[in-house]
């Protein structure tokens, strides 16, 4: 007789099958992955965790724990991800958004809430994760936001688009599509900082599914602020800041590369590493 299987069954095969295969938040991963195919949230799962699932349900339930053990990140799988309390949708055609890169949305509010910020710009936006939180929580700030990817500023489009967030999007290399806007009063990036010789070593579920194009820059893995930061100190207000999310690894030399601008300041992220960069462009 064929087995009569309830959430609460789906979900602890499931979370035993993900510890087998040393995936760490085994639990958390298989009730995302079924509130996805059920079209409900993580808390309908518990409110109803007899409820019966129907085949046609297991079945798209079982190919989507097979993306996933094969190494395909979640948030591709499921095509969102959270970032600052928002929901993003995410493919391939982007870099996922991390929480340590909220450290730089975070300081760009707070630089914010001090005044003076009326206009940004985010170089390399990706997803439009940065610019579109910039948006929502600061309703009153002009946002901009540039990517070399057209694949890209669509996904970013997008979530402008779902979060009602009014971003200016532009197409371009760096800043090069900005050079006849007026001046910025805030410029950030996230670009890509990975050195082409650590590609092969990153975790199988960066490597095989991310953009490379979002993580791997020439050189040192800085070449690419290297020519972001005359562009950036000529689009810049005397005055204006610059956000820069780095590797931990490459703070010293990063000091070095901001020599032109002043108040050079290093914030950690959530676990004490060396995250952003924050600079100001000379008055």
């Amino acid at each position: 007789m064929q087995k009569n299987w309830r959430i609460r069954d789906l979900l602890e095969w499931t979370t035993r099958y993900f510890l087998d295969r040393g995936m760490q938040e085994s639990r958390l991963e298989a009730e995302v992955l079924l509130a996805y195919v059920l079209e409900k949230n993580r808390v309908y799962l518990y409110a109803n965790y007899e409820e019966p699932v129907n085949q046609a349900e297991r079945e798209t339930y079982r190919g989507y724990i097979k993306r996933r053990s094969a190494g395909e990140p979640l948030a591709y799988i499921t095509g969102q991800r959270e970032f600052m309390s928002l929901s993003f949708r995410v493919s391939s055609d982007v870099l996922i958004p991390r929480p340590d890169t909220e450290v730089l949305v975070e300081t760009a509010l707070n630089l914010a809430k001090a005044g003076g910020i009326k206009r940004i710009c985010d170089v390399g936006t990706g997803s439009g994760a940065i610019a579109v939180s910039l948006a929502v929580y600061l309703s009153e700030v002009e946002v901009y936001a540039v990517d070399l990817s057209p694949a890209a500023l669509e996904i970013a489009r997008d979530n402008a688009r779902i979060h009602g967030a009014l971003v200016t999007l532009r197409e371009g290399d760096l800043l090069e599509p900005m050079v006849n806007e007026e001046k910025m009063d805030l410029i950030t990036a996230n670009l890509p900082y990975i050195p082409d010789a650590e590609w092969q070593q990153l975790d199988t579920g960066v490597k095989d599914y991310e953009p490379r194009m979002a993580l791997v820059a020439p050189g040192d893995g800085l070449d690419l602020y290297r020519r972001l930061l005359p562009q950036a100190y000529q689009l810049l207000r005397p005055g204006g800041f610059i956000l820069l999310e780095i590797d931990p690894r490459q703070s010293e030399v990063a000091k070095v590369m901001m020599q032109s601008f002043s108040e050079m300041e290093i914030i950690p992220d959530w676990a004490g590493r060396d995250r952003l960069l924050k600079a100001r462009r000379n008055f």
